[in-house]
């Protein structure tokens, strides 16, 4: 009988698969990092659950995105510009908002999770 179980043992770990996780690595900050440094540097554009849109503080029309990030990347050119939807926004409003980021010429675009 116990011969079975090792027969069965065996089979089992020789037909077990065996599957590797695919996932994005993702480098954490140092948590020296100074973050209000980063939120100067940075085009941060803030989109709230009823798609209301906010930069650096001010509440801006869809409309004047485009202008604004403009304004704002001719300021200081090296800097990105961060998006940070809200869970309850609209898809549609946040790739609006990263066109109109392309259109005003700049390529670093990224997305903020909250």
């Amino acid at each position: 009988m116990l011969d079975v179980v090792f027969i069965m043992l065996i089979f089992f770990i020789v037909t077990a698969t065996f599957v590797k996780e695919i996932g994005i690595d993702v480098n954490s900050p140092d948590k020296n990092q100074n973050i209000q440094d980063a939120d100067k540097k940075s085009i941060v554009v803030k989109i709230s659950s009823r798609d209301r849109i906010e930069i650096r503080g001010r509440s801006v029309d869809i409309r004047s995105v485009r202008a604004n990030i403009e304004r704002l990347h001719a300021e200081s050119p090296e800097a990105p510009v961060v998006v940070q939807p809200h869970p309850e926004s609209t898809t549609e409003v946040m790739i609006q908002v990263m066109d109109y980021a392309r259109q005003a010429g700049v390529y670093n675009v990224s997305i903020a999770a909250t």
